[in-house]
Order: structure tokens, then sequence, then C-alpha cells
């Protein structure tokens, strides 16, 4: 008889495991769970050095994952001062104002940093340095925009980094530049803005690692027992091994993604290859992430039609066959592969060279699309067809505009803006969906993603205009889209479900979050969280 090292019992327990949905304890060993059940059930696990956690009134649930996330590059882009909540030039240039001064007292040759703007924000005014120059104080200045793919730079920002007119890039990134060549300050895509991010001041290894700790931390506390890294590359790797021979370990369960760009040498290539195995007690690589377009708001979303402003007409590769060939490199070498593509072209193409590859990799995980924000019929019938996982994030439609002004919305018009984020559509037509944040473009806060794939409108404003509400998900739904699906798009077997043999990684909330409303979940407590069977609380409390 094997005893138990945890045992919790008296508890609400969904499974998600459809043969037994229900239960009322569980026991632990090991960082397994190896029994479910009845407390009667349980109780026969109990031994003299057994803990015993008294789960009244909490419901447990698998540990929840988010399926596309940035801790690390994240600790670098949320410098500054952070945006969220201004739409209005107005309000742009007072926080700007603010920040330049707090700056300049500090260091009169300072950088100012911003990040998470809407484009809403500069309202019938062109993303141009100009319309910012007079609020900063002459001081360089960078601002991302909230999707981390377009930026705002000043004139001596520009100027610091010998920006003075258009470049080619191996990619579709771009110095946007006036009739007469000379730059306005818009920088399209990350070729384009890392000339100026590269000359910032940076973090230190140590206050990156420090930084990446602590938003790991902070999903944890929020009920994240595991996640996918989708901003991988060698510093990314050097970090997780760091932290995962910290004192303490990592605070959640990670798939690192590892990125290969356009341009990318062989030798660059081979070096990656080598890495595919590399892993830490929590965490894995063996996925490689690739980009197909850019972002609908800016125009660099592929399309298979123009946008209304005659853009979205290009591939993020200057040659798109190279993709093609890239697909096929990595899945050759045992690769699972993640390809960032919103517009439908851009998903299309994506499904195509996966086709071409092989839809699974040598482990038997499938390719996933990450994003899938505008998708047409024939191509989500492909894409389940094939089983190709589709990667979301339903919070990301917080800067849709009811009226379709909104700049995602206004290139595409509305015929086309109606096929949105078809989460809805993926799961009744039989496809499998992963969940996500994209943190740090959304808030990392799982419970504010899962509320809004259940009600496609702002939780907390029941009069808010819901957005394709055909697209709604089940309670249960959502709740799969980040633990039973997310584990399965990661190619973990055993994770996602409350059952014999699998991982104990589980979030315990405070009450049930499948019986709660969407507006409500968001302000349900997490109670705990348990990776590899250890308590949140108790570590904490340690």
């Amino acid at each position: 008889m094997v005893f138990a090292d945890t045992i919790i019992s008296d508890a609400n327990i969904h499974t998600l495991d459809r043969h037994h949905p229900r239960a009322d304890a569980l026991a632990i060993s090991g960082g397994r769970i190896i029994a479910v059940g009845t407390n009667d059930q349980i109780s026969q696990y109990r031994g003299a050095q057994t803990s015993v956690i008294d789960g009244t009134g909490k419901t447990i649930t698998p540990g929840l994952i988010d399926a596309h996330l940035h801790p690390i590059q994240g600790a670098d882009i949320t410098v500054g001062r952070d945006l969220a909540g201004v739409t209005s030039l107005a309000e742009l240039r007072a926080a700007l104002r603010a920040e330049a001064d707090r700056v300049a007292q500090r260091d009169p040759n300072g950088w100012v940093r911003a990040w998470n703007l809407d484009y809403a924000a500069f309202e019938n005014a062109p993303l141009h340095a100009s319309t910012i120059e007079d609020t900063v104080r002459g001081l360089p200045t960078l601002i991302l925009l909230f999707d981390v793919h377009t930026a705002v730079a000043s004139a001596q920002a520009m100027s610091i980094a010998g920006i003075t007119g258009a470049r080619n890039f191996d990619d579709t990134s771009e110095i946007m530049v006036d009739d007469r060549g000379n730059p306005t300050g818009e920088l399209r895509e990350e070729s384009a803005f890392n000339l100026i991010l590269d000359i910032t001041p940076r973090l230190t290894a140590e206050e990156t690692q420090e930084r990446s700790r602590q938003v790991l931390l902070d999903l944890r506390r929020s009920g994240v027992t595991g996640g996918v890294l989708m901003d991988g590359n060698q510093a990314s790797i050097d970090l997780l091994q760091a932290l995962d021979a910290s004192e303490g370990g990592l605070p959640i369960r990670l798939q690192s993604a590892l990125i290969h760009n356009p341009g990318f040498s062989e030798e660059q290539t081979q070096h990656i290859i080598s890495q595919r195995d590399t892993r830490g007690s929590l965490w894995h690589g063996g996925l490689i992430k690739l980009f197909a377009d850019g972002v609908i708001d800016s125009g660099t979303g592929w399309l298979y039609e123009p946008d209304t402003h005659g853009e979205g007409l290009a591939s993020f590769w200057s040659d798109p066959d190279e993709f093609t060939r890239t697909v096929n490199r990595y899945a050759r070498a045992g690769f699972q592969i993640a390809t960032h593509a919103i517009g439908d072209r851009a998903i299309g193409e994506t499904i195509n060279a996966y086709i071409e590859a092989g839809v699974r990799s040598h482990g038997g995980a499938a390719h996933r699309v990450e994003h899938v924000e505008y998708m047409n019929d024939a191509d989500l019938t492909r894409l389940i067809d094939n089983g190709i996982t589709a990667s979301m994030q339903p919070i990301h439609m917080q800067w849709r505009a009811a009226d379709g002004s909104d700049s995602w919305a206004e290139r595409l018009g509305a015929e086309r803006a109606a096929r949105a984020w078809r989460t809805g559509d993926i799961v009744r037509w039989g496809g499998l969906l992963a969940l996500g944040s994209d943190w740090p473009v959304a808030e990392l806060d799982v419970r504010a993603g899962m509320a809004w794939a259940r009600l496609r409108r702002a939780p907390g404003e029941p009069d808010a205009h819901i957005f394709e509400p055909e697209q709604v998900l089940s309670p249960l739904e959502a709740l799969a889209g980040y633990t039973l699906w997310a584990a399965q798009a990661q190619g973990d077997h055993d994770l996602g479900k409350v059952v014999p043999g699998f991982r104990a990684d589980l979030t315990v909330w405070d009450e049930d979050p499948l019986a709660v409303t969407g507006d409500e979940l968001v302000d349900v407590p997490i109670a705990d969280t348990f990776v590899d069977g250890d308590s949140m609380n108790k570590n904490e409390k340690g």
C-alpha cells in the first residue's frame, strides 16, 4: 500500500475526466495523483506522515495553464509608464508629460518608456513623433503599443539610434517615412523598433531573472500552474536553467519555445536544433515559434483580400517560400511548431505548410496556430480536419469598440470582422482550442481570460456590447481551454485532469468557477495552487 504525502478531503473536485467528472477527495504521492474518489475511498491512503488538508467549501480543478505568454520578454517590455486605460490623445499627452517630468528629475538625459497603449488613444492624429514631441521634453522616447507589434519613437530616440530613413529587413518590419523619406516615428514590427529598444538602458541579468520570477509568482497566485513561454532564445534558456536551479525553483511548469525569424543563418538554425531536448525539472523545450504575419491593426496582418487601407497583402517573410522550408526543416528535426498567424491568409498558408510537413511533431503533439483572430470557413474546416491546434486569446477583444471604430475592425470592415475569434465554432466543430493571455499584451490573470471567453464582453459590465455572441464558450469549455485542452496542445498527456497517474498540478478555488457567472468569476479568490504536489501556501508560509 502506498501512503499519500497529501490528502485533500471534503472538496468539490472537477476532474475533467468525462467518465468520472466529480469527486470529493484526492491523494497525492511523489508529485502525482494516486487516487481520486469519495472521502471514504481516499481515507485508506492516509499514513502516519500524510498531511491532510480540509477542502470544505473549496473547489479543485486541474491546474490552469496559460497557453501563450511572454514572462521573460515581458520583463524588458513592461518598463516605464503603463498606459492601460489611456484612450484619448489628451490622456496620452498628459501621461507622457508626467512620465517625462518623472524621468527628468532623476536623469536629465534619461529615456521615457511607455507600454500597453491602445491605438485608439491617437484618435485622428498620426502615429508620429510629431504627435508626442512637445510632451516628452526633448527626451528620447519609445512607446510600445499594446500588441507589441508597433512602436512610436521620438525624434531624439531615432537620432540616437541612427534612424534617418527607411531600411530593408529580412521580415516585413518597416520604418515608416513621409513623402520626403524622413522617418515619422512609427516603427512596425520588432526588427524596426528593436533598433531603438536595443540601445535603451536594459535590465541586468540578475534584474531580468528577479522580474521574471515575480511574474511567474504572480501567475501562480492567480491560479496558474503552467504555461507556454513564446519568446525563447539562448538567454531565456539560460534564465530558465538558473531559475530552476535556484532556491525555490521555478514557480510554475513551463514549455519554452525557441524563436526562428527570417534571415537566421545556418549556424543559428543548427544551434536551435541542438537545443530541442534541453529541459529542467519543471520546464522543457521542443517547440519552435515562427511568425506568418504581424497584426491587423497596423496593416501587417496577412489577408487574402486587402484591408480598407489597401494593406495586409504581405507575408511576414520577404520570401514566403522560406517560411514553408523552415517549417519543414524543424518538423523533420522533431519539433512541434507554433506559428503566429492572425490574418486569414496567414492562417491558411500556415495550414498549408503544416500539411506539407506533417501536422504533428515526432513526439505526437499537433502543430499550433497562435492567435487565429480572423479565419474563413474553408480554413477553419482544414484546421480541424487536420487536427491542428488553435491557440487563442479571447481577452484581446477588450480593445474592440462596439461600433466597429477600433483599428482592428475598421481595417477589416464589418462583414469580415464578424468572423472574429471563432472559439465557439472551433470547439463545436470538433477542434482543439487552447486559451491564453499573451501577457504582457493582456493581463496575466486567467480569471479575466476565462470570463472573456464566456462573455465575449468586458466582465463586470453586463450592459456592454457582446461580440459575436454565437462564439461564447460554456463555463466548462472555458475551463477546459485553460486546463485539459491546453495540456493536450503542449503534448502533455499527464496534465489537465484530476485522475490517478497525472501530475498533481491543481488550482484550489474559494468558489466553484463553473457555478459562478462570468462577471463574478474575476473576483473568485484562489485559495492555493499545487505544482508537482507542492502547495503554494505551504511554500510561501515556509
